[in-house]
């Protein structure tokens, strides 16, 4: 029988959060880096204006294929890692940006990251947050779901990497990733029903 994830003993507990069971402290951080695959895959469904701002850019993952494609990218984060401007602290920045936010937040402020972003483009324009399935349960994420609906939810079908540290073989040494990811798709404005759609 095939399956589409690798893991270990302890893979269900980390994928359900309970550290007690991962025998590892989470990344200080909360710095996970995305495997570039998500953009590609985000890309073959969505078009995005030609100016993106990375806000947790962390080493460049995600900006670095995102120029690949051709895309202006703006790469910013709370933290230095080598790859854009780092201390730049994103609940900080209050000038509207002309172009789409696409990015993988910190985790525990995700919500934040989410209202923040909307916050800071015109009308019409797009907030793409690389996000666990988990996101959608919550009853202070429903809130943010009452007021701001995704426009659609694109449902990863095959597990992508998010890696501490950007540690990639590391983590596929080590069984790979039990958790299932989506991109969201916020566009400001739209207040419709939301679209569920699988990719991969």
């Amino acid at each position: 029988m095939s399956r589409d994830w690798t893991g270990n003993s302890r893979s269900i507990y980390a994928t359900l959060g309970a550290s007690n069971h991962t025998g590892k402290e989470r990344e200080a951080d909360d710095y996970y880096a995305t495997d570039p695959v998500a953009i590609d895959l985000l890309l073959s469904e969505e078009k995005f204006n030609n100016k993106i701002w990375e806000p947790a850019c962390g080493e460049g993952h995600m900006s670095k294929r995102l120029e690949e494609y051709g895309y202006d990218v703006i790469s910013s984060d709370l933290v230095n890692r080598g790859y854009g401007v780092g201390g730049v602290d994103f609940f900080e920045q209050n000038d509207i940006f002309h172009g789409d936010i696409i990015t993988n937040p910190p985790y525990k402020y995700a919500k934040e990251f989410i209202e923040k972003a909307l916050d800071l483009i015109p009308e019409g324009n797009k907030v793409a947050m690389f996000l666990k399935i988990q996101f959608l349960e919550g009853k202070a994420r429903r809130g943010l779901f009452d007021k701001h609906p995704p426009k659609i939810v694109y449902v990863s079908s095959s597990r992508i990497l998010c890696a501490k540290n950007g540690e990639f073989e590391k983590m596929k040494a080590g069984g790979g990733s039990a958790v299932a990811y989506a991109w969201y798709i916020w566009e400001k404005g739209f207040n419709g029903i939301t679209t569920l759609k699988w990719i991969n």
